[in-house]
């Protein structure tokens, strides 16, 4: 028997056939092989066009169709997780009615600023575990103010996995865990928070049905069926935010686990059974996987917008795509700690959460001419996106997430062992890397929902630990970091 896992990022669109009796991954597929567009009309915009997630998944399902059209027959579940945060809007008739606002958007940013005042901190953080920020329903917000035609149109709105369900089953729906990241839920009241709705003016109709995170929450259609090479009507059975899914992939689910990626975004995560907040909301507390009332799991969630973005960014414009990732990553462990004093802070990619929504774009310190190279510089970059890390789990610490161990899919930037090294020497943390990725999480998480796994622990019987990283006493890495910290410090008081 197989299952299906779908991974809609904003960079790529994952796939993984699963077979659920062996447990590991058959196929994995990636389409396209370069970055998915982010239209940026403004600089603090970032925009998707939810039509192109649907062409790129349907090239990859092509690609699994021609190696394993016959396992794709036996599949019978399909899981999905999705980029976060993201804002889909579609009419009656379940048309799209604009582009997509996705997570790293920033013009939300005073909308979300202003809720938090008018509301109140004490409600904010004791009901909503956040700020509004710049999450989806601040997001829909700036739509209703700045596009009152198209929210006049909107019939529901969803998240970026919320319409890919839609469009595979013809159901719209959403996810406690889903209503959580976009700050929709009450946590005292345990219901939809009527009070931000109110002050919003965002009538509550507008909200898709809530099914549970593992559950069967609709048939696949013919039509999609076909086009995908999928027995008609089997069910999607799971659904998640991509960050609180790459913490299941790692089997994160229990108060002081913790997980990590580096991809597009970089990302600390840990699960906690407390209703507990950031006072600055620097890091987030979201509704974990496998929340119930009876059990309650939270995520509090550390990211950083231009982690991934800052290597390709590095890699497209230093050097024209001509050198590799693992050539980078090479000529970095060449360099010495503290790159010589070379520093980047890495902050490029819209208003940053541990940054207080400020958006201070990304800079590089202390570059001379006379000893600085192309090593230095890929050292310096990794460096800057780890101390950033870094600083913002030294402020998850304040709920109680301290991460003495660290969970990471053998991926992006986890691929680098001077990465993986250095953020275990500066965390004091040791890492612990599997062969495991989103998709492959997703498709598990799909046994679940179907009830074939009757608990995590057969879900994850045959999941590979790859590699340990013990943390090693650095002082001159920690040196090079109160450095950096007191130039950030600097750099965002301006």
């Amino acid at each position: 028997m197989y299952l299906l896992g779908i991974d809609v990022g904003s960079s790529s669109i994952k796939l993984s056939l699963f077979d659920a009796e062996k447990g590991s991954s058959i196929s994995n597929v990636i389409f396209p092989p370069e970055e998915m567009q982010i239209l940026s009309e403004h600089k603090d915009w970032a925009e998707q066009d939810p039509e192109s997630w649907m062409d790129n998944l349907h090239h990859a399902m092509l690609i699994l169709q021609q190696d394993h059209a016959k396992k794709l027959q036996a599949v019978e579940a399909i899981g999905i997780t999705y980029q976060m945060h993201g804002l889909v809007m579609v009419d009656r008739d379940g048309h799209l009615l604009r582009n997509s606002i996705i997570w790293c958007d920033s013009r939300a940013a005073a909308t979300g600023n202003e809720a938090f005042r008018a509301l109140g901190k004490e409600y904010c953080l004791s009901h909503l575990l956040n700020s509004p920020g710049n999450f989806t329903a601040s997001k829909l917000r700036w739509v209703q103010q700045h596009e009152p035609d198209i929210y006049e149109k909107t019939y529901k709105f969803m998240l970026p996995g919320d319409y890919i369900a839609y469009l595979l089953t013809g159901e719209i729906s959403t996810t406690l865990s889903g209503l959580s990241e976009g700050i929709f839920w009450d946590y005292l009241e345990n219901n939809i928070s009527g009070r931000l709705l109110s002050h919003y003016n965002i009538d509550s109709t507008l909200i898709p049905d809530i099914v549970d995170t593992f559950s069967i929450q609709g048939y696949l259609s013919d039509d999609m069926a076909t086009a995908f090479g999928l027995k008609k009507g089997i069910p999607v059975t799971y659904r998640a935010g991509d960050q609180p899914n790459n913490a299941f992939s790692l089997n994160i689910l229990e108060p002081g686990e913790v997980a990590a990626t580096a991809g597009t975004s970089g990302v600390v995560y840990g699960v906690t059974d407390r209703e507990d907040f950031d006072p600055l909301s620097r890091v987030n507390t979201f509704i974990h996987v496998n929340h119930s009332p009876g059990k309650p799991r939270y995520g509090v969630l550390l990211c950083l917008n231009s982690t991934g973005i800052t290597n390709a960014w590095a890699r497209q414009q230093l050097v024209g795509g001509d050198l590799s990732y693992d050539s980078m990553n090479a000529l970095a462990a060449e360099a010495p700690v503290g790159s010589d004093g070379l520093m980047v802070f890495p902050f490029g990619n819209g208003a940053e959460r541990i940054l207080q929504n400020k958006n201070p774009g990304a800079s590089i310190s202390g570059l001379n001419f006379n000893i600085h190279n192309k090593r230095h510089l890929y050292r310096a970059l990794q460096e800057g996106i780890i101390f950033a890390l870094f600083y913002g789990m030294e402020i998850m610490k304040s709920t109680g997430v301290d991460a003495r161990e660290i969970r990471a899919g053998h991926a992006n930037m986890f691929l680098s062992p001077l990465f993986s090294q250095t953020l275990a020497d500066i965390s004091r943390a040791k890492i612990e890397l599997f062969d495991t990725n989103g998709a492959e999480g997703a498709a598990r998480a799909a046994g679940i929902g179907l009830g074939f796994y009757r608990n995590s622990e057969e879900a994850f019987r045959n999941l590979k630990k790859l590699h340990t990283i013990e943390p090693q006493t650095n002082q001159k890495l920690k040196d090079t970091y109160e450095v950096w910290k007191y130039k950030l410090d600097k750099i965002i008081s301006h």
